[in-house]
């Protein structure tokens, strides 16, 4: 596989891991071409902060988020949990499981979030290493009210780092530099000057001109009409009602 040109990154969509990645790789298609792009790997055996070394050819030298296919343990085929204890953590669920949708708005999975945490549970240090741990479902009915059926041969498993922005194409300090400027006395003695005039003919406009200063603040400030951008954000969708309660849903 060529190295790619600058600019050039493997940033797949959601209805693409598990529509093409996760489905050919459970029906044992495409395989040596797939796992040089997201290697099968157990997850759990692993810390985080090693993995990006594991990592596929197209998420080589990545800083924010890489890939893996997560196999089946031992334990789970003869009906255990998973074990997601490290040596210096353990993986915790957060949230509740949603669906992956393809661009027909048929669901062809599910999504779990889990957080690392440093230490041993329960009084773990929460980290900011995350994953996205991706399961294709055999068949879904949306008429029938019982969970979907999940395949559990391997789960695709996005691992990502908070990074305090919120797209890597955003690229941006954290802290923002400051910039001094340097003026010479007679310099900033007429920029006083300018400031002071500027004030007095604000002061003296303000007074003369009655009810224009409260109407012209009530329209940048949004006044009764004004919108609640808290209410927009999410469209009236209220993200943390829950699909199912997660022993609902046969994960083991």
């Amino acid at each position: 596989m060529e190295e790619p040109q600058p600019g050039f990154r493997f940033y797949p969509t959601e209805e693409e891991l598990v529509g093409f990645y996760l489905h050919n790789q459970l029906e044992g298609k495409k395989q040596d071409e797939i796992n040089r792009v997201i290697p099968v790997i157990d997850i759990n055996g692993k810390e985080p902060w090693t993995l990006p070394t594991f990592a596929g050819e197209r998420c080589r030298g990545e800083t924010e988020q890489w890939f893996f296919f997560s196999p089946r343990q031992e334990r789970e085929m003869r009906g255990g949990r998973p074990n997601r204890t490290t040596s210096c953590g353990y993986w915790k669920a957060t949230g509740s499981p949603s669906y992956v949708y393809n661009s027909k708005n048929k669901v062809i999975g599910i999504k779990k979030t889990m957080v690392f945490y440093q230490g041993k549970a329960p009084y773990g240090r929460k980290t900011k290493w995350k994953m996205h741990e991706y399961k294709a479902i055999e068949q879904f009915d949306s008429s029938n009210t019982n969970p979907p059926k999940l395949r559990h041969e391997f789960s695709l498993c996005r691992i990502y780092v908070i990074s305090g922005s919120f797209c890597s194409f955003d690229r941006r300090p954290l802290e923002r530099p400051r910039v001094e400027l340097q003026l010479d006395h007679n310099a900033s003695t007429s920029a006083q000057q300018m400031v002071s005039e500027i004030d007095e003919s604000n002061l003296h406009a303000t007074f003369h001109s009655e009810g224009v200063g409260r109407d012209h603040d009530d329209v940048f400030m949004g006044g009764s009409s004004g919108t609640n951008w808290n209410e927009v954000a999410n469209n009236g969708v209220d993200e943390s009602e829950p699909l199912w309660e997660w022993e609902q849903l046969n994960w083991i």
